[in-house]
């Protein structure tokens, strides 16, 4: 199992017309909405501080993009170095979009809502520590949120009466010293995907030095998706083209997005911290391998 790149990728680059885009876009997540394919991205101008950008297609394949951000640094010491890697979450009529600050105290990860995908309203912080990778699920489960994030380089779930406070929060997977490939450091990418056998979710890692980033995905149960059903060891896609392997963080390919889009799945993707791309795969064999991949 292993996901095909589209032949059109890469499929966004660096705007050296607008500055606080010109040197890296990366770390899509994408939300098919009013039949149109709407992208949130990170950026990096010449300033070198990350700001989110916004850009629209028809086909999810061509993209016009706003001139300028639609989130940026706005909190002060908190986030002056940066506002990073967003996941957007529709959610009872509301669009969440979680994203990670990078201020004078390192990062911890934020919440935000909007009504129309391009102004955002902070609802509040996951917690106030190291901490990123924090993805909503995309329904409440027993009649709470629920949302996945990182604490040392691990996979964590919390949940939340009001989306303010966190709470009940449990370790659900580990890296695999014995595995190689994500050995050493695990997160999520994108929205869990509902199916019948169970939530498919999307994540990457990485091994001891020099640092990959490879992706696989694992299966989690319907009701009380603290509980994961199966994890196979392989991964499905791994860096293999130029500009995956060379830029800005070699090696480093990261997704905040996996759309259903018909019968298949829509992988966005960031290539070296430098241009973005889209690898799909059919759902039917995603699925299939998060069930019975060994």
């Amino acid at each position: 199992m292993q996901l095909v790149r589209h032949p059109q990728s890469p499929l966004l680059y660096p705007n050296p017309l607008h500055q606080w885009e010109a040197i890296n876009v990366f770390n899509p997540a994408v939300t098919w909405h009013n039949g149109l394919f709407h992208m949130h991205y990170r950026a990096q101008g010449v300033d070198y501080v990350s700001r989110i950008g916004y850009a629209v297609s028809a086909d999810g394949l061509n993209w016009n993009r706003l001139e300028h951000p639609v989130l940026a640094p706005h909190m002060g010491a908190d986030d002056y170095r940066g506002v990073e890697d967003p996941r957007v979450t529709p959610l009872d009529g509301t669009f969440y979009m979680t994203y990670t600050v990078y201020g004078a105290n390192s990062y911890f990860p934020m919440i935000a809502r909007s009504d129309n995908l391009i102004t955002w309203e902070d609802v509040g912080p996951l917690e106030r520590a190291e901490n990123k990778d924090h993805i909503l699920f995309p329904e409440k489960i027993g009649g709470r949120y629920v949302i996945l994030h990182r604490r040392s380089r691990h996979i964590w779930i919390g949940f939340s009466d009001d989306l303010t406070t966190w709470g009940d929060h449990q370790n659900i997977m580990a890296p695999r010293p014995e595995n190689g490939w994500d050995a050493r450091s695990i997160g999520s990418n994108g929205l869990p995907i509902k199916t019948e056998h169970g939530w498919v979710l999307f994540y990457h890692g990485y091994g001891e030095a020099p640092f990959v980033y490879r992706h696989s995905v694992a299966l989690l149960d319907l009701d009380d998706p603290t509980k994961v059903i199966n994890r196979p060891k392989d991964f499905i896609f791994e860096p293999q083209e130029t500009w995956e392997i060379r830029g800005d963080v070699p090696n480093a390919l990261f997704s905040c997005s996996n759309n259903v889009v018909g019968d298949e799945v829509y992988f966005y993707y960031a290539g070296a911290d430098r241009l973005i791309g889209l690898a799909t795969a059919p759902l039917a064999d995603i699925v299939d391998f998060a069930r019975l991949g060994k």
